[in-house]
């Protein structure tokens, strides 16, 4: 019965071709999609401040947030890695800029004030904390140029 297990290793790594093409298809739809729209965005706001003929430190942080965002899909395409600490970075400009537009607006210092302080210290801490688990325990797996893990014992090479 040697001929059915070799076809039935054919019809699976046949599979798994059309599998990983569909996969892979999609996946670079989305990150063009992705890409496209957060340029299409930031093109969009820089157009916007232009109309408006002045600039505010909210809408230099908002073009901060369309360029990390830019950067964390470029990296996602290049390595198939989600950077996580480019997340927390968007997250502290985002609350950075929550934080200038309730002041500069001249709103009354609540306990508001206290949190959004409190959450840009504790995202301050994750990023720190990633980078030093990364540095500490870096990932044992490889990756090709491919995408493709090198060296573990599930890939059929």
């Amino acid at each position: 019965m040697k001929w059915a297990d070799n076809g039935r290793k054919q019809m699976h790594k046949g599979a798994n071709s059309i599998g990983n093409l569909f996969v892979e298809g999609f996946h670079y739809l989305g990150l063009f999609a992705i890409g496209g729209v957060t340029a299409w965005a930031s093109v969009m706001a820089f157009m916007g401040m232009l109309d408006k003929g002045q600039v505010t430190v909210d809408d230099i942080l908002l073009l901060f947030i369309y360029l990390e965002l830019g950067a964390m899909v470029g990296i996602y395409f290049k390595t198939n890695h989600l950077p996580i600490r480019f997340l927390l970075y968007i997250a502290i400009t985002a609350l950075t800029r929550y934080l200038i537009g309730d002041v500069s607006h001249h709103k009354a210092p609540d306990i508001g004030l206290l949190y959004l302080c409190g959450g840009i210290f504790f995202l301050a801490l994750s990023v720190l904390a990633v980078r030093f688990a990364s540095y500490k325990f870096p990932s044992s797996k490889a990756i090709d140029a491919t995408g493709d893990v090198v060296g573990d014992n599930f890939s059929e090479k």
